[in-house]
């Protein structure tokens, strides 16, 4: 095998017999590697097929911010899930879910602990996927000694969900791909700014969009009466710019949509507003 792209000194791309896309994990594998020479094959620890193109460029760009270690419980993860859920799940979860571990691996050491405030309902109408992802919270407590709430198996079973979503029910995705657009310019205008399409923070703040209309969409509310008020003002003070914008697109739900959005989805949409936009403004902000 030979090393079509270097991710990091441990992460590797290459193919197969097949010419299919392989991701080749191993430590020191690429260190002082070039694109062209061979694999060591008695340094390669781990190894996975991508079936879709596209996908090495977008974890090139989420390993250059995050440890491959995160990549690596995913994969771990992905293969519990094929084995149990028997269902094909796209490519892009390597992605997605690695960025989410990585981000909320993050929260939970700065002590914010943000419930999922559909994890009764997740329980109730997914239950394989939130049986896997149950499972998955013992594999992150053996690969980082970190024991996350079961709030985090719903969003980590919402993952597997999105994962699994084909063309069916088009009324609804044409209703989701409507309001995620609205709501994407209610953050370009409060922002005054034009979001970075090909970079990693926009896929992930428009992972968490698709989430929250689907929600909304689907009527998947839940009751209000377990929100953190604590934590909700805590977010409203520390990312005052970000809550502001997020509010305007409660008022957007709530006008055009009819539902109202709780404080547990305001705080969410905070952070994930603040995430998508603090990068822009620092570049905009930092003397060349």
């Amino acid at each position: 095998m030979e090393i079509i792209k270097v991710f990091n000194n441990n992460v590797v791309l290459t193919e197969n017999e097949h010419k299919q896309e392989m991701v080749v994990m191993g430590r020191g594998l690429a260190f002082q590697r070039r694109v062209g020479d061979a694999i060591d094959n008695e340094k390669v620890e781990k190894t996975f097929v991508l079936e879709n193109q596209g996908i090495s460029d977008k974890l090139a760009e989420l390993l250059e911010e995050i440890s491959e270690k995160y990549l690596l419980i995913s994969e771990r993860i992905i293969t519990y899930a094929k084995s149990r859920l028997g269902a094909s799940l796209d490519d892009y979860l390597y992605v997605a879910l690695t960025d989410h571990l990585s981000f909320a691996i993050s929260r939970h050491k700065q002590g914010l602990q943000l419930p999922n405030a559909l994890t009764w309902e997740i329980k109730k109408y997914y239950k394989n996927e939130y049986h896997v992802a149950l499972k998955a919270l013992d594999m992150i407590e053996e690969e980082t000694g970190i024991r996350m709430d079961d709030s985090e198996a719903a969003s980590i079973a919402l993952h597997l969900v999105n994962s699994q979503m084909s063309g069916d029910r088009k009324d609804e995705a044409v209703q989701v791909v409507k309001m995620v657009n609205d709501i994407l310019s209610i953050v370009k205008y409060h922002y005054k700014m034009e979001l970075d399409e090909s970079s990693i923070s926009y896929e992930r703040f428009l992972t968490h969009l698709r989430f929250f209309a689907w929600r909304l969409i689907r009527k998947e509310r839940t009751s209000l009466n377990n929100e953190d008020d604590f934590l909700f003002q805590q977010i409203k003070r520390q990312y005052h710019k970000a809550f502001i914008c997020s509010e305007k697109i409660a008022a957007y739900v709530e006008n055009t949509h009819k539902c109202a959005v709780s404080i547990d989805e305001l705080s969410y949409l905070t952070l994930h507003i603040h995430r998508v936009t603090s990068r822009y403004e620092w570049n905009q902000n930092t003397p060349l």
